[in-house]
């Protein structure tokens, strides 16, 4: 019964009173589409998710640096020793450090997050309703501001990003049209494509003729003998004919077409290959000027911020300490203190 009088006493005789400033935000994405999402949806490549940083926003509420701003701003070692010669269980001794301020940071700021929702509440107990309230809207702008940093730190590396890339991808894409005039100049054939179509279209002109000295040859053979002349001589056409389509199409695997000495298949497996990295190049670069207007068109608008569903209240009366619900939880736990302790020394003098 002795502790239990001493605590009542306590509470009610020397504990100062506390006035609690309750607030509640979250963290919230622009919600809103660019142009630049409308089209190609990549500005969603810049940024992150708004739970992660409602999960930063949560361990920067109980950081030091947290605490260091509000004790820069409001002096928050002042005022909770102020009472310290009276009260010193509910005050921080004057000379605190920043580590000693940070361990009372957790009495004092009660703080709960529901990571389903976003939606995080924080509770700030002072000895006055109006310092409560101060710290309150301090940690609340604050938050702001370290929401904003994230902001501001995401927006230059995402800048950063897509330049770099867009750089990259500009130097591939004017390697490889150099590349690709360079092949043009050494083979002086601008379209080994067209240059084949042309020679083909040379084939197709002497199979036309082969065809048409055939029949020739047939129609002699149907009104001459074979002794006459012009038979013999259509027969030698033909064969010239031949021997020439014979010739071009050998061309196409063996003769050498460039001053290099370069065949056909190797030309065109050349010209494909650097038609393929242009093409590849410029695809590169168009998606990479996307995404440079998706950055810079997320970096004009606010991604990210702090919504404040419950502001900052101001306290009309004191609601700590909870003086009768301390001292029910003292004497239920020093009765069981006192029960455990009477049980241990029945135990042990019985068995002496």
């Amino acid at each position: 019964m002795l502790p239990i009088l001493v605590v009542t006493i306590y509470l009610y005789a020397f504990a100062s009173d506390r006035y609690a400033s309750n607030t509640g935000f979250t963290v919230r994405s622009e919600e809103t589409s660019s142009a630049t999402e409308l089209a190609g949806g990549l500005s969603a490549l810049v940024g992150g998710s708004s739970s992660s940083n409602a999960n930063v926003l949560y361990a920067y509420i109980q950081s030091q640096d947290m605490v260091e701003r509000v004790q820069a701003q409001l002096d928050i070692r002042a005022h909770f020793s102020e009472n310290w010669a009276t009260d010193p269980v509910y005050s921080i001794w004057p000379d605190a450090t920043i580590e000693d301020l940070l361990w009372f940071w957790g009495r004092i700021m009660r703080i709960s997050f529901d990571s389903g929702t976003g939606l995080m509440d924080v509770q700030i107990r002072a000895n006055s309703a109006q310092f409560a309230q101060d710290i309150a809207r301090t940690v609340v702008r604050e938050s702001e501001r370290m929401i904003n940093d994230l902001n501001a730190q995401a927006r230059t590396d995402s800048m950063a990003m897509a330049n770099a890339d867009l750089d990259a991808a500009l130097e591939r894409l004017r390697s490889a049209r150099e590349e690709l005039a360079a092949f043009r100049a050494r083979t002086q054939i601008v379209d080994p494509q067209a240059d084949i179509q042309g020679r083909m279209g040379v084939i197709n002109n002497l199979q036309q003729q082969l065809a048409q000295a055939l029949v020739d040859h047939d129609l002699l053979l149907q009104t001459t003998a074979e002794t006459d002349p012009r038979v013999r001589q259509a027969e030698r056409r033909i064969e010239v004919i031949q021997e020439r389509i014979s010739s071009e199409r050998l061309n196409f695997a063996t003769q050498d077409v460039t001053v290099f000495d370069t065949d056909y298949p190797r030309l065109i497996a050349q010209f494909e290959s650097l038609m393929v990295n242009q093409e590849f190049a410029e695809r590169t670069y168009t998606a990479s000027l996307t995404a440079l207007d998706a950055a810079r068109s997320n970096i004009q608008r606010q991604s990210l911020y702090v919504a404040t569903y419950i502001r900052p209240t101001l306290a009309q009366s004191a609601e700590f300490p909870q003086r009768k619900l301390t001292i029910i939880l003292c004497a239920i736990f020093l009765i069981l203190i006192w029960a455990a302790i009477t049980l241990i020394y029945y135990s042990l003098r019985d068995r002496g």
